[in-house]
């Protein structure tokens, strides 16, 4: 094969088939260990930003400041874009879901799903991430064959155990698991375009890496820490506090152990 016909294979699996292979696993899933399967969630995505993507973002930026203010600015904007998300929400529902005297709100507090928010927000950040790593992938095997393969198999199985993170937000956020994985895969898309896009115009791509990566770093950080961990608090008892700190540890250790695994091959 030549090495164009390498890049859309090795971009395909690893972003469209480790999207399904996630959300098949992810779907057996029964609705009522939803809220459970989040503090991993939680965990996935603090260790996919802190051990990988920020790392990354860092070693290749050529100002540790200015990446520094891109996931700062993320942070920001994701703010900015979720506020926008409930202003639309209002004028449709007349901001029941955040009024704490109202039959709805009082219906989204037993549901703990958010209409969307943190799915929108980990959509648009998957999506940065997926793009950055069809660029990685291009560039590999524009440099070697068997680089490529290596780095396209590290590459699969750390989105795999993330993009079940991915998945469960979804569900959490209030959609069906059919169009939890249409969205994860449709996503997941952007891992391809990344790589096409590198192979015909590398210089301009990996110019875009730093500061994509940091954005991704930046949307993994804020549905985590803004949207995911306070539906967690509304659990006080200490078994559940026990339970969702094992989960929220389970899901950084899984990214660690695949990612250590990765870097060592």
């Amino acid at each position: 094969m030549n090495t164009l016909s390498w890049i859309i294979l090795a971009t395909l699996a690893g972003g469209v088939l480790s999207a399904l292979a996630a959300g098949l696993f992810a779907i057996q899933a029964k609705a009522s260990q939803i809220p459970m399967l989040v503090s991993y969630a939680v965990g996935a995505l603090l260790g996919a930003a802190f051990v990988e993507v920020l790392p990354h973002a860092i070693y290749q930026s050529e100002s540790i400041e200015a990446t520094a203010a891109t996931v700062l600015a993320g942070i920001l904007g994701f703010f900015v874009l979720e506020k926008l998300v409930l202003w639309r929400h209002c004028h449709v529902q007349e901001c029941e879901a955040h009024d704490p005297h109202t039959p709805g709100a009082q219906s989204h507090a037993r549901t703990g799903h958010d209409h969307g928010r943190s799915g929108l927000m980990i959509l648009i950040g998957d999506t940065f991430h997926n793009f950055v790593d069809g660029v990685l992938i291009a560039a590999a095997f524009m440099a070697d064959t068997e680089i490529g393969i290596v780095t396209a198999v590290a590459i699969i199985a750390h989105e795999v155990p993330q993009e079940v993170g991915d998945f469960l937000i979804l569900l959490h956020s209030g959609y069906s698991k059919r169009k939890a994985l249409l969205l994860n895969m449709l996503a997941s898309t952007a891992m391809v375009i990344g790589g096409v896009l590198a192979y015909f115009t590398l210089q301009l791509a990996q110019a875009m890496v730093t500061p994509l990566l940091a954005l991704a770093a930046a949307s993994m950080i804020y549905v985590a820490v803004a949207d995911l961990i306070p539906g967690l608090h509304r659990r006080a008892e200490l078994a559940a506090t026990l339970q969702q700190v094992v989960l929220i540890g389970l899901g950084i250790a899984t990214i660690w152990l695949v990612a250590s695994w990765a870097h060592s091959h």
